[in-house]
């Protein structure tokens, strides 16, 4: 029987396959194509995406084939009103956006899978699946088998989702976008995504890698019907003279186009027994502001860790409880702001257009305002304080010192060995202690491995933020497990916390 089956070789699918191979745990991917994709919508990581698949292994050369975005520019009635510089570092993000086609990232994920012992089994949809207490029963094309965990990662129309009778509810935004891939000359620099804005026409331009390629995008006119892939570009093109002056010669050659509605959708529960969900066949949004791969890579690392505890006999199967507590919240707001964000950038009445036209693009150029846009679209706030998993303090802190659930930042380490090396490089399905300089680094390890076996990383260093004293155990998806001084209490967290007993007298916790 397999321990895990992954229904979907989209991004989540191949990268939750990546964590679980990682730590060991046997593992199936099936997908219902013949093979992989040869195009897709999603086109960017953010700089949270490329960290998930650094921790994976799985970011290899992608920053180097990619666009490195620099700005923003966004245009109303044919003017530059709006300057978004998006690939300035600051204190929290250091790492670039990148614009990619999903099908590069896919790609990526695949190399490692296959790295791991792992190949995607292709043209085999799941046609069912029904569980009990012992594990879940998949039906396929003149096969079934036996798994103990099924994971569906196949989408908004996903049959993992059906089969374990969770409802997708939610309503379409706007009824259709256009998009296509196109070579053009456009006059515009090759790291700046471009967005026009007249009364209620919109167009965006995003660079893509290769020969003058760019991505273009806007919604289709409301009495545009079902148009064919000709229309398309001819709509895409007509919007580009209205917006641009340009005429159609600049449009070269088409790559690809589509039509696409989008829908707002959440699941009500991440998980149903031994089934659970993650990506799309969880939430669905506006692609706007480019959040849905990289939440979707941020379920599976969370997922994978977690569940590989679970299917190795380490932690109580309840883990998988604060799968769901910790990235549904996450899922609910990004659906909010995306809807917030396609509602203003389409302004559908006079004066939600005369408001995003007067105050809020000029208010893009404003240092603080693209400061925490920049953040916030890097998915680098991200932080599960208030779930099971995180912990307030209580008394003295030291200023910026992080608290249980915050993302851990990428700090130089040093291994047992002297050599030098990144935090998160050492958490490919692993978790690390940070440990001070001076600091009882087995004895910290000793209790942590007696919880999440041997696939601890020693490192010798810790935040400056944090008191010097205090050991730090990071969880696979960087996060902060918890902080403190004493082994009994690291003992009694992991014990409390993923469900093991221990040989320890519980002491107070430090966290």
């Amino acid at each position: 029987m397999s321990s895990v089956v992954i229904a979907g070789a989209g991004p989540t699918g191949l990268a939750l396959a990546c964590g679980l191979a990682a730590a060991g745990v046997p593992v199936r991917i099936v997908e219902k194509r013949d093979g992989p994709a040869t195009t897709s919508r999603a086109l960017g990581l953010q700089p949270r995406g490329a960290e998930v698949l650094d921790r994976l292994g799985a970011l290899a050369d992608l920053p180097e084939r990619s666009v490195r975005i620099a700005r923003v520019v966004t245009h109303v009635d044919g003017r530059p009103m709006a300057d978004l510089r998006v690939g300035r570092p600051t204190k929290l993000v250091t790492r670039p956006g990148l614009l990619m086609s999903q099908t590069e990232v896919e790609a990526a994920l695949r190399h490692r899978l296959s790295a791991l012992g792992i190949e995607v089994e292709w043209g085999k949809e799941l046609l069912s699946a029904t569980q009990d207490a012992s594990g879940v029963t998949l039906s396929f094309p003149g096969e079934r088998l036996r798994s103990s965990w099924l994971v569906g990662c196949d989408g908004a129309h996903s049959r993992a989702r059906k089969a374990a009778g969770i409802g997708f509810p939610g309503v379409s935004m706007i009824e259709n976008f256009l998009l296509a891939d196109v070579q053009a000359d456009l006059p515009v620099p090759s790291d700046t995504v471009s967005v026009w804005l007249r009364a209620d026409s919109m167009l965006g331009a995003f660079p893509l890698p290769g020969d003058r390629v760019w991505r273009l995008m806007a919604p289709a006119r409301r009495d545009d019907t079902s148009p064919g892939d000709e229309d398309v570009v001819g709509e895409l093109a007509r919007l580009l003279r209205h917006h641009t002056g340009l005429g159609p010669s600049v449009v070269g050659t088409v790559l690809w186009s589509s039509r696409f509605r989008i829908h707002r959708r959440l699941a009500p529960t991440y998980r149903r027994g031994r089934i659970l969900l993650a990506g799309d066949a969880a939430h669905i949004h506006s692609p706007f502001g480019g959040q849905g791969m990289n939440t979707g890579l941020g379920d599976a690392e969370n997922l994978a860790w977690k569940l590989a505890l679970v299917a190795e006999g380490s932690a109580p199967d309840s883990l998988l409880d604060t799968y769901e507590a910790e990235r549904r919240p996450l899922a609910r707001e990004v659906l909010a702001s995306t809807s917030s964000l396609t509602r203003l950038v389409v302004g559908d009445t006079p004066l939600a257009r005369a408001a995003r036209d007067r105050l809020f693009v000029p208010l893009m150029n404003r240092p603080l305002v693209q400061r925490l846009i920049w953040e916030q679209s890097s998915q680098l706030r991200i932080h599960y304080r208030g779930g099971p998993l995180g912990t307030r303090l209580t008394g003295r802190r030291a200023p910026g010192a992080p608290r249980a659930g915050d993302r851990v930042p990428d700090v130089p380490c040093t291994r047992p060995d002297g050599s030098s090396t990144r935090l998160h490089a050492e958490l490919e399905a692993r978790w690390a202690l940070l440990v001070p300089v001076h600091g009882d680094a087995e004895a910290y390890a000793a209790v942590a491995e007696r919880h999440v076996g041997t696939t601890v990383r020693l490192t010798a260093a810790v935040p400056s933020t944090a008191p010097r004293r205090h050991v730090m155990l990071v969880r696979p998806d960087g996060h902060l497990a918890w902080r403190g001084s004493s082994t009994a209490a690291l003992d009694t967290w992991l014990g409390a916390r993923l469900g093991t007993t221990t040989n320890h007298t519980p002491e107070k916790q430090d966290t």
